[in-house]
């Protein structure tokens, strides 16, 4: 994606418009503006520019979005195994807070991957990758304190077993509200806050080309 659109901010801000019809400039090329414009977000734009930036916005949207996903996945894995180690070294005291962290994590990992391109695909995303990095988490902190008592295993039924096991992290939460509902219930309600989080990130900075209008604006300076 091109600079002009993965960092347009600076122009947006310093956008001054003349009185005199005709006088009115491209944000992006610089080029006069006669009677017929475009608006990429709050910039002026001439056709020219506006049509190159949404053939590189589609051009892009896949891209960007598996860039974001790779990130977001190495992320979740990262909030994964920090959040089971800490709890581990805490004998087992599962400090939840982390979940928000966590959420904080992936959310930023995927802006990066995007070059901060976001929308609602990203926010389902992220919110799926916070919640099965925290609820997995759970699975080396069963293994680990399972100890000896881990079931030996043959290559016939290993597939099956690691089916059941996944299943059970990713119930993890739900299980730890049937067993003590109050730490339960906060456990899923940090864990929502955590999603949330990821969800706002993932939102991204808004971007929209709009147009074309045929009079040019006629805003004072």
């Amino acid at each position: 994606m091109s600079d002009s659109f993965s960092n347009p901010t600076p122009q947006f801000g310093t956008a001054e418009y003349a009185t005199a019809p005709g006088s009115n400039r491209c944000q992006f090329c610089q080029q006069p503006i006669g009677g017929t414009y475009y608006r990429v977000n709050a910039a002026m734009a001439c056709l020219a520019c506006a049509e190159k930036m949404r053939t590189e916005i589609d051009l892009d949207k896949h891209t960007a979005f598996v860039r974001a996903l790779a990130y977001g996945i190495g992320a979740a894995v990262v909030g994964l195994i920090g959040y089971a180690v800490i709890a581990i070294l805490l004998q087992g005291w599962v400090i939840s807070y982390m979940s928000i962290g966590v959420g904080w994590i992936v959310g930023t990992a995927m802006m990066r991957g995007s070059n901060g391109v976001g929308g609602r695909h990203y926010q389902v995303a992220a919110a799926l990758l916070t919640y099965a990095a925290v609820s997995m988490a759970a699975i080396p902190i069963w293994i680990h304190f399972a100890g000896a008592r881990q079931p030996q295993l043959s290559l016939a039924n290993i597939g099956s077993w690691l089916g059941r096991v996944v299943l059970l992290g990713l119930a993890s939460p739900f299980i730890q509200l049937s067993g003590n509902p109050f730490w339960g219930a906060m456990g899923l309600l940090i864990l929502f806050f955590g999603i949330r989080i990821a969800w706002r990130i993932a939102q991204g900075r808004p971007f929209g080309i709009y147009g074309p209008f045929v009079d040019s604006p006629t805003t004072p300076r």
